[in-house]
């Protein structure tokens, strides 16, 4: 059954973003992943706004494989890097 992850990202220093998109996307591809939206364009349309600066979907074949992904240690040092800066 299909699992879906849903990044829900409070951007505060953009400087780590190119550095984590370049290994990230490659991790959710390594783990059967496919992004179905990223962006940064985040507009409630209804209910209280988020706190969000980007947002991405992706699709993966199982949970088994979602939960690869977020256990993956290369996706942990990806997830610092972001964290800390």
């Amino acid at each position: 059954m299909t699992a879906y992850l849903i990044a829900d990202i409070k951007v505060k220093d953009p400087k780590w973003i190119p550095d984590y998109a370049a290994s990230v996307h490659d991790l959710v591809h390594k783990h059967g992943g496919k992004y179905l939206a990223r962006s940064g364009n985040v507009k409630t349309l209804e209910g209280k706004p988020l706190d969000t600066t980007l947002i991405a979907l992706m699709a993966f074949p199982s949970e088994t494989a979602a939960r690869a992904f977020t256990n993956d240690p290369a996706y942990a040092r990806a997830a610092a890097t972001a964290v800390s800066s």
